[in-house]
């Protein structure tokens, strides 16, 4: 069993959702998240003045997922969030035991 880790722009969760979907997963964690790397934020101003946005809105999708057919699935993930762009996130893999992943 392997946890996947997907880390987005916002506006490409859904087609990332829409790829775990139909590997058949019913079930994942999607949560807002705070980024900061290479893109080092951005000027916003409000109300006359300009402020510094350092940490960027990303989306975090997190999903467990069997060890078989793992590679073509994360293969997908990649392709479906990849703009070719700074800032298009992260995707982090992690073996779980059988036994933390039963559930209960």
């Amino acid at each position: 069993m392997k946890m996947i880790s997907i880390v987005v722009k916002p506006f490409l969760a859904e087609s990332v959702i829409r790829i775990i979907e139909e590997a058949g997963l019913d079930s994942w964690f999607v949560r807002e998240a705070k980024g900061y790397g290479r893109q080092k934020g951005y000027l916003d101003r409000y109300l006359g003045g300009e402020y510094s946005m350092a940490f960027l809105p990303k989306v975090e999708i997190l999903a467990l997922i069997p060890a078989e057919g793992f590679d073509t699935l994360a293969e997908k993930i990649v392709i479906a969030a990849r703009t070719g762009r700074i800032g298009d996130g992260k995707v982090f893999v992690m073996t779980v035991p059988d036994l933390l992943a039963t559930g209960f």
